[in-house]
């Protein structure tokens, strides 16, 4: 599936801005999973591309003069291949990494009661997706009810949330069973639900020798397909998160977010 792909992010502040940093993860990589055919990144400052930790593909601007107002767009078309394994890159991070507890996404004895009936029947696609059900029924989708410090555990004990806290209660579950997941970001194509075009899911190492994950949507109780694309992965939202960065000055802030997928 090619996919046209607009995503605008307005921010504007009560006072000046004297002095900013951010950093963008909004840029697909080329995989098995998709073929980027092509894409753009327009900020108020000058681009620096670079490579972070985890393999993504980032962008950092600096704003030196004063202002009150700004956007930030990534835009561009991407081909999707309908292929839920993922296998990492050659010197690519040790799946092990993604067992380590982040404040996120860190277990607890109740997620692991809570995966055990079906995580102690071994780790492969039916057992995996059975746990995603169970999730997907345990937090309900429901917005405005969490934001982005929500923990795996208060959004598995609330009973609600959104995408992302249902990617970190997953994750979280998998880790307390020894099972190296990560966080991943990125785009949803679904032409009824258009609030769900900014998305999450969650990738599960499935091979840790051979670096080989499966990728599993905990919101629509699918492997990832061809209306998915990636943006980036880590060890839970906090290490991904689509924009980020500190300001001096601004006073209050208010964003509007736009994110529009077709097909084309």
């Amino acid at each position: 599936m090619r996919l046209r792909i607009e995503h605008s992010t307005h921010y504007g502040y009560s006072h000046v801005v004297q002095h900013a940093i951010q950093t963008l993860r909004l840029t697909p990589q080329k995989s098995a999973q998709q073929t980027v055919q092509q894409w753009h990144v327009q900020a108020p400052g000058t681009l620096f591309e670079s490579v972070d930790g985890y393999g993504n593909l980032a962008h950092t601007y600096t704003i030196k003069r004063p202002m009150m107002r700004g956007t930030v767009r990534a835009y561009g078309v991407v081909e999707t291949h309908a292929d839920a394994g993922v296998t990492d890159a050659p010197g690519a991070l040790s799946p092990w990494l993604y067992l380590r507890p982040t404040p996120l996404a860190e277990g607890h004895q109740r997620l692991a009661e809570f995966a055990a009936h079906h995580l102690d029947k071994g780790v492969n696609e039916a057992t995996l997706m059975s746990l995603a059900g169970a999730v997907n029924e345990q937090v309900s989708y429901r917005p405005g009810k969490t934001d982005v410090g929500t923990t795996a555990l208060e959004a598995f004990d609330w009973g609600h949330g959104v995408c992302q806290d249902q990617a970190h209660v997953f994750i979280a579950a998998c880790r307390t069973h020894g099972v190296p997941a990560r966080y991943v970001s990125g785009y949803f194509y679904a032409a009824d639900a258009p609030e769900l075009a900014s998305h999450a899911w969650a990738d599960v190492c499935v091979d840790p020798q051979a670096g080989r994950w499966l990728s599993i949507d905990i919101t629509h109780q699918c492997l990832m397909d061809e209306r998915h694309v990636r943006l980036a992965v880590g060890p839970d939202y906090a290490a991904c998160p689509p924009i980020k960065g500190v300001r001096m000055g601004g006073g209050s802030e208010t964003m509007e977010v736009q994110v529009d997928i077709r097909p084309v």
